[in-house]
């Protein structure tokens, strides 16, 4: 048991940490125009800093480009019956860096993708019902499938993670346009949060 006990120790000590250069190999390779193109829908749950479920939800998507910019919508619906939105306004730069804005991120979102994975940063502003709180998000999206992904997100405050977030993202039509979506997005209201 001794001899078995230090490699498995190793091995779970190793698996600790991680960085976006080790997925430099890993397929299939991740584009942002090339799964975030089209139309997608998604699934996910929240759970909170005991890692109990707090909501689950599901999201319809729709991407578009030109070049390496591009605009990406969103539209959830959560378990409590409240609906929001965000619209991504999103840049490919040099070397697989990713930028992007949106209306509830404060400031700008910044990472980079290596491989099948995309790892990024932002400060996302959530309503409340007494206003809303900054929590600072770490984002990780890996690509199982050229048409599926996985997405964790840890979100932090004062330094201590709050939250966690699974998501998966199923590419539906890649060739989809996105103008009657963007027409309903822009229709769609979010819903104030309930006491």
């Amino acid at each position: 048991m001794k001899i078995l006990a230090a490699p498995v120790i190793l091995l779970l000590l190793s698996g600790c940490s991680q960085s976006l250069d080790d997925y430099q190999q890993m397929q299939p390779t991740l584009t942002l125009p090339g799964f975030f193109s089209g139309s997608s829908q998604a699934f996910g749950v929240l759970q909170n800093w005991r890692g109990q479920q707090t909501l689950h939800f599901s999201a319809e998507l729709c991407g578009q480009w030109q070049g390496n910019r591009g605009d990406l919508y969103e539209i959830f619906l959560y378990s409590d019956g409240r609906t929001d939105k965000r619209h991504w306004q999103l840049q490919v730069g040099a070397d697989g860096q990713i930028s992007g804005s949106a209306e509830d991120v404060v400031g700008a979102a910044s990472g980079r993708i290596a491989g099948n994975t995309l790892y990024w940063e932002y400060v996302l502003r959530i309503p409340q019902v007494d206003g809303s709180i900054d929590v600072a998000v770490k984002d990780w999206l890996y690509l199982v499938t050229p048409q599926q992904l996985v997405n964790r997100s840890t979100l932090h405050k004062y330094g201590l993670t709050v939250g966690e977030l699974t998501l998966s993202i199923q590419q539906q039509d890649a060739n989809a346009s996105c103008k009657d979506f963007i027409q309903r997005y822009q229709q769609t209201e979010r819903s104030a949060p309930q006491a």
